[in-house]
């Protein structure tokens, strides 16, 4: 990984090679609650008085958690979050696509926000279950402090492919190769999910940093949430990215990776001594 960027840079840097960078959009003018609600928690998660603002906290008791009141089949999914500040260890902040079928057959598609210790960074671990077959998980740090203010994480899920997006910058993609044999998610539909809860037995540094409760209790916030159809792909809601990307796309996602991925499953040798799965080495 390259030596830490502040926000500022990491812009200047993008906006110089591909003129992509741009601040997170404002929270939508609707109601947070129109198309979240909370759903676990007892009270830890509440929806601010002007509806912009939804708040998941976790103190030793329990966590909190929401859903979306619609399920998708293919979508593009956008919130903003302002992630737990100081000593995060051992808390886990989501934002995922999860299907509803049976779990032996799930699918899901996940962003967790895994905490840390005061002044180191917080790990984004993605991962992609299809039919129930996960283990594809990448892992990022990111360009910014994400407890600072809000950023904007995006799922984009079409019939091409998946795409986790970072304040509009692409950072993974996940291709439809299931006519090569790999399972892709593509006939359940899913709702999305986000929680904020306690992991501390493998979140933080291996599970080695455990959480300190005496900074209970922990917050998180999400605002600006959008959901729309990507099952056509139109440009829309795919971003530009329904069908493929293009070359500065391409090239926005190679300096993410090249500079902030801290694990990919696909270069873990040692994990898959037999060779990475197949679809590491499909175009």
């Amino acid at each position: 990984m390259a030596g830490a960027f502040s926000s500022t840079t990491a812009c200047v840097v993008l906006a110089l090679l591909l003129g992509l960078c741009a601040a997170a959009p404002a929270a939508a003018a609707g109601r947070i609650d129109d198309g979240l609600e909370v759903t676990w928690g007892d009270g830890r998660g509440s929806v601010s008085p002007d509806g912009q603002v939804l708040s998941l906290s976790l103190d030793r008791t329990s966590g909190s958690g929401f859903r979306s009141k619609d399920t998708y089949l293919f979508a593009r999914a956008d919130v903003q979050i302002k992630l737990v500040p100081n000593n995060s260890a051992g808390t886990v902040t989501t934002f995922y696509f999860l299907s509803e079928g049976p779990w032996d057959v799930h699918d899901e598609v996940d962003l967790e926000f895994l905490g840390n210790v005061s002044g180191q960074p917080y790990t984004l671990h993605t991962n992609v279950f299809a039919s129930g077959n996960g283990g594809k998980e990448q892992q990022f740090h990111l360009w910014f402090d994400p407890t600072a203010d809000f950023h904007t994480y995006s799922i984009l899920w079409t019939q091409q492919h998946i795409l986790v997006l970072v304040d509009g910058t692409p950072i993974r993609e996940f291709k439809n190769h299931a006519d090569q044999g790999v399972p892709y998610p593509s006939s359940q539909r899913m709702r999305l999910y986000g929680s904020l809860w306690d992991a501390e037995d493998w979140a933080t540094q291996g599970g080695r940093v455990k959480t300190d409760w005496s900074q209970a209790p922990f917050v998180a916030r999400y605002r600006g949430f959008t959901a729309a159809d990507a099952s056509s792909a139109p440009a829309a809601n795919g971003g530009g990215y329904g069908q493929e990307m293009d070359t500065a796309a391409e090239q926005a996602m190679k300096w993410a990776r090249d500079n902030y991925m801290v694990y990919d499953y696909c270069a873990d040798s040692k994990r898959f001594p037999q060779g990475v799965p197949p679809e590491c080495s499909m175009p």
